[in-house]
């Protein structure tokens, strides 16, 4: 009775595992202790503001380039300030910008993703 079940499960934690080994990038939505241990154990890294100049102004955390989510060429700008193949950290105000700009790079090629949880809000 539970067998055609434990099989279908078993099927789609296998088809779910091949298709993260062949995606080629890695995102990674990180609480923010975890965002800030990492950041630290990186030495130098690639540390991304997507929120508007104002937002930025008002206080951003140490480190961090600001280039505006909105911003019509948003996506060549991080390509032209960021290494795809090094570890890039982001976030915006609470999650919803920075998310929406992780898919835009993993389209572009940026291989290892870090987001902060909760956005600048939690840090």
């Amino acid at each position: 009775m539970y067998r055609p079940l434990f099989i279908a499960f078993l099927a789609t934690i296998s088809l779910n595992a091949c298709q993260s080994q062949t995606s080629g990038t890695e995102e990674v939505v990180l609480e923010k202790q975890a965002y800030e241990d990492k950041l630290v154990s990186i030495g130098a890294p690639q540390l991304l503001d997507v929120r508007t100049p104002e937002e930025f102004n008002a206080g951003h955390i140490e480190g961090a380039e600001l280039i505006n989510f909105y911003a019509d060429d948003f996506v060549q700008q991080v390509e032209a300030k960021f290494d795809k193949s090094k570890p890039l950290f982001m976030y915006c105000r609470s999650g919803g910008r920075s998310a929406k700009a992780t898919a835009k790079l993993k389209a572009r090629g940026f291989e290892e993703i870090y987001d902060l949880r909760g956005g600048y809000l939690t840090w």
